[in-house]
């Protein structure tokens, strides 16, 4: 009896000393593509049990989200371009890179797809885009706004032959130049192909906010990978960066690795966005595996040496 009564007194004092401690704020500067699935709730709500830090996100494109880190805007930017990242890390901002996640990019249209380009590979199927639009029979909705997708986007039509700049003056070329929801909702409203995160096209597919279909996925051209950025504290000051460092840690940790993995997939029947740490490290799909590496590491490594600060426990190769 004493025994239980010590537990229950011992766990009281647990939780109250956890709810009693002040809690801190983590700024977030976050992709939408991330934000509009939903899927950040459910990663704040099992952070916020576990640590005494309440966390706030500012959702913009990769580039916007950047731009807030270069001011001391946000603590930690979660983000999806690996060129703007790595100019991030060089130019001093950013330190203790850590994949975290990915998925893929996907192309989209109209069911009845007047372009034809169901079962083509990503360049042909931006070829028949930009044909049929030339013939007034199909449109096109870019992001436009300096966005992880915008780069990957440009890139794609830069592989097929194209210039983007030079595209977006044509008259089926249109510009979003908002966030990936939205960029979904313009491009069903006109029946127009675009390029979408997965994640974002379930969600808006699976509520009935869309009828576009899913028509090239899945190629190594489309992979979309995911990496959290602290911001450092000896370049920007009043940032919190033990919690940014906290925060990754969680990202990275067998819990939310899983979380992330299982996120809505019985909606779906499949994961919006699939766990990378275990990937990487076992290889546990060497395909997949390759393919991150070969697009968004940087000399071999997610995060060079010199662009670590503190926290060696969170690199294997140390």
């Amino acid at each position: 009896m004493l025994i239980a009564v010590l537990t229950v007194l011992l766990t009281v004092g647990v939780i109250h000393d956890f709810l009693s401690t002040p809690r801190r704020r983590l700024i977030i500067a976050t992709t939408t593509s991330l934000y509009d699935t939903g899927i950040l709730e459910e990663i704040e709500r099992a952070f916020e049990e576990r640590h005494p830090i309440d966390l706030h996100f500012i959702s913009v494109g990769t580039g916007l989200a950047i731009q807030h880190a270069k001011r001391g805007d946000a603590d930690l930017i979660l983000v999806h371009a690996p060129s703007m990242e790595l100019a991030f890390l060089r130019e001093g901002y950013g330190v203790n890179r850590k994949i975290f996640a990915y998925n893929f990019f996907v192309i989209v249209g109209p069911a009845e797809d007047p372009a034809d380009v169901e079962g083509s590979n990503v360049t042909e199927a931006l070829k028949k885009i930009v044909e049929a639009g030339r013939l007034n029979r199909a449109r096109w909705v870019s992001r436009g706004d300096n966005s992880g997708t915008h780069l990957k986007e440009i890139s794609l039509w830069t592989i097929a032959g194209f210039n983007w700049t030079a595209l977006r003056g044509e008259s089926w070329f249109m510009e979003s130049g908002t966030g990936m929801g939205r960029t979904l909702l313009v491009a069903n409203e006109r029946g127009a192909y675009t390029l979408s995160d997965i994640g974002t096209y379930l969600r808006y597919s699976s509520e009935r906010l869309i009828e576009l279909q899913v028509l090239v996925d899945e190629a190594e051209e489309l992979i979309n990978v995911y990496s959290a950025i602290a911001v450092d504290p000896r370049v920007v000051s009043n940032v919190n960066f033990e919690d940014a460092v906290t925060f990754i840690k969680f990202l990275v940790s067998e819990d939310c690795q899983n979380l992330i993995q299982e996120y809505m997939r019985d909606v779906y029947g499949r994961s919006l966005f699939y766990p990378a740490v275990k990937l990487l490290k076992e290889n546990t799909d060497p395909r997949a595996a390759e393919w991150i590496r070969n697009y968004a590491y940087f000399n071999g490594t997610e995060c060079p040496p010199q662009y670590r600060y503190n926290y060696p426990e969170l690199y294997d190769d140390r």
